[in-house]
């Protein structure tokens, strides 16, 4: 087994003497690297930014990493992912870290999980769980607490098992609500399953409310635009620098999870809504993709993706390849035509590789036309402006252009332009009392757009 460095693997100086009050639990942190059958197949990650991310993790709720290692896998054990050498080997280990907890970064099974624990006599967590456990905490809103438990009933019910013998017992029952002989695993089941279905219920009614607040929108109407991207790949600070607003941006993994709106002004006065949204990560849990797909349409519902990576990350393509991965979990297919990358933290990406990130933008120019991607630092503001141009380029090319002369004294329908409308230029009233206008008519006005002016409707079938 590899170890971490020496931060990770330091063992508390205080062992024997006793935690002081409010000290982070300890804990080990393993990433199981399961090799290929194939050789000619190698990881597409980096090894020691799989350790670092399994420690970030880990740090997200407060973990105190006091040894950490990576296990290289051949033949996964069914009853112990590891073999019976690397067990016993780990559990020395983890009996000289005098260490509670042990992390292990990658899905575990009930009878895995279960048999390690008592291999070890420590607590064992699985990546799943500990995600979990961080969007536990994480989560503000109703609807985000709402998402989390159901993710983790969902998680929390595939954990009974049989071989857990507390689970064991039989009990009695009264009326139809357990019946005689029913054992304390299925009666622990049956109510994690009644509160499941009450959790979807709620959600669902969420999801209605979702939809007509954005419906509302609609009728405003601003187009929108969301921002996707790995956990800590950057976005909220993004969000933060486009909207002047100061929601939580830290360097820390899942820092948002709860969704947040707000509207920017493009630089020729076009606004536009910004929504922040939860950060995805590899091998997330589906049941977890499920619970959020209220949150995710957010996403879906957009008119514009701005997919943020962490282009400094030496994972960066791999992390890419994640979020793609969910956005066609949720519909949205391979390479959506709404998507521009952000390449952002370029302040990290040092001097002598800054050309080759400049080399590779140019190879991609070409090819993704408007939508290719754009470098900047969210945290300085280099490449911001390119940004806010390239959003405006990209609805110019979704709007119509149109030209109109609009009575001086009709204010309701001038009004109704510059709110619904961008109004590249406007000419002085002319002799009969007509105002001149050039405009932009977005895809989401054209339709009243062309109800105020049915000149500009195109004719219909029967005019033929």
């Amino acid at each position: 087994m590899e170890s971490g460095d020496a931060r990770g693997r330091r063992v508390s100086e205080d062992e024997g003497q006793g935690e002081p009050p409010g000290s982070p639990e300890k804990a080990f942190v393993l990433v199981p690297i399961i090799k290929d059958r194939s050789e000619d197949q190698p990881s597409d990650r980096d090894d020691d930014a799989r350790l670092a991310e399994a420690i970030g993790l880990a740090q997200a709720i407060d973990l105190e990493t006091v040894d950490c290692g990576v296990v290289q896998i051949k033949s996964p054990r069914p009853a112990t992912l590891f073999g019976t050498g690397k067990v016993e080997e780990i559990g020395a280990r983890v009996r000289m870290s005098d260490v509670g907890l042990v992390v292990v970064d990658t899905s575990l099974s009930p009878i895995q999980q279960r048999n390690l624990e008592k291999a070890w006599k420590a607590k064992v967590i699985d990546r799943t769980g500990l995600i979990l456990e961080i969007f536990g905490r994480r989560a503000q809103t109703a609807e985000g607490r709402l998402q989390v438990e159901l993710a983790h009933l969902t998680y929390q019910k595939s954990r009974l098992v049989r071989s857990w013998t507390h689970l064991e017992r039989q009990r009695g029952g009264v009326g139809f609500l357990g019946g005689p002989g029913e054992t304390q695993i299925e009666a622990d089941r049956r109510q994690i399953q009644e509160r499941i279905t009450k959790i979807k219920k709620e959600l669902e009614a969420v999801r209605r409310h979702r939809t007509l607040h954005r419906k509302g929108r609609e009728r405003v109407p601003y187009p929108s635009v969301a921002l996707v991207g790995y956990t800590n790949a950057g976005k909220s600070t993004l969000f933060n620098r486009l909207t002047r607003a100061d929601i939580l941006a830290q360097d820390m993994l899942f820092a948002t999870l709860d969704p947040t709106v707000r509207a920017i002004t493009l630089p020729h006065g076009r606004q536009v809504t910004l929504s922040d949204t939860v950060g995805f990560i590899s091998d997330l849990p589906t049941d977890l993709v499920a619970a959020f797909r209220a949150t995710l349409e957010e996403v879906t519902e957009a008119d514009l993706i701005l997919h943020v990576r962490d282009i400094s990350h030496p994972d960066t393509a791999a992390q890419a390849a994640d979020v793609s991965s969910v956005l066609k979990a949720l519909g949205l297919g391979d390479e959506p035509a709404n998507l521009i990358e952000v390449w952002n933290k370029l302040d990290l990406v040092l001097a002598e590789d800054r050309t080759a990130v400049r080399e590779r933008l140019d190879r991609l120019t070409g090819s993704h036309g408007a939508n290719r991607p754009i470098a900047v630092s969210a945290l300085t503001g280099e490449g911001i402006d390119d940004l806010l141009q390239a959003i405006e380029t990209w609805f110019a090319t979704e709007s119509l252009t149109r030209h109109v002369n609009v009575d001086a004294g009709d204010g309701s329908t001038i009004n109704w332009l510059y709110e619904n409308c961008e109004v590249m230029a406007r000419g002085e009233v002319t002799e009969d009392g007509k105002i001149p206008l050039s405009l932009r008519v977005p895809k989401t006005a054209v339709a009243s757009f062309e109800r105020r002016f049915p000149e500009h409707a195109p004719p219909r079938t029967e005019d033929y």
